[in-house]
């Protein structure tokens, strides 16, 4: 299980680590654009990475590298909300990013079954800012942090958001 407090920190065995979250903290609802991230307990997903930025990552999580047409739908009106999706869009949540912050990317398994509109996308753990600065609504990590975090995470580990 992993463990994230609103004060900023992540635990995960027994280990206590910095984290970044949304830039207006963590609510029970969380809504499309609202800067928050969503408290509750969550499954993880796959977990998506940039082979020419990172190597001989070691996951049990079925990992995918990123492609330059990957991006995450955040239109509530599309049927592919929240969803992976393949597109040369500006306007869509790009996985492959100059800025670095998605060269690891752990999908949070949040509003996926059923999927609901405007209760938010594209919710992951990825790497943080160097002085951890707001997410729009994800967990942001060092690379180093994620990189072991990753390590000993199962198919079966949830992530426990505390509001």
């Amino acid at each position: 299980m992993i463990i994230v407090n609103k004060n900023g920190t992540l635990m995960h065995n027994k280990k206590l680590y910095k984290c970044a979250l949304g830039k207006r903290g963590i609510t029970k609802n969380k809504r499309e654009g609202d800067k928050k991230t969503p408290g509750g307990v969550f499954s993880l997903g796959k977990v998506f990475y940039r082979k020419d930025k990172i190597k001989n990552l070691k996951t049990k999580l079925k990992k995918v590298i990123i492609k330059k047409n990957m991006a995450w739908c955040d239109d509530s009106e599309n049927k592919s909300y929240n969803k992976l999706i393949f597109t040369n869009d500006k306007s869509k949540e790009k996985l492959h990013r100059k800025d670095n912050l998605y060269n690891i990317i752990i999908v949070i398994n949040y509003n996926v079954r059923p999927v609901k509109k405007n209760k938010g996308s594209a919710i992951f753990i990825h790497l943080a800012r160097k002085n951890y600065t707001g997410t729009m609504g994800c967990i942001g990590l060092k690379k180093k942090d994620l990189i072991e975090i990753l390590k000993t995470l199962k198919k079966s580990t949830k992530i426990k958001i505390l509001t």
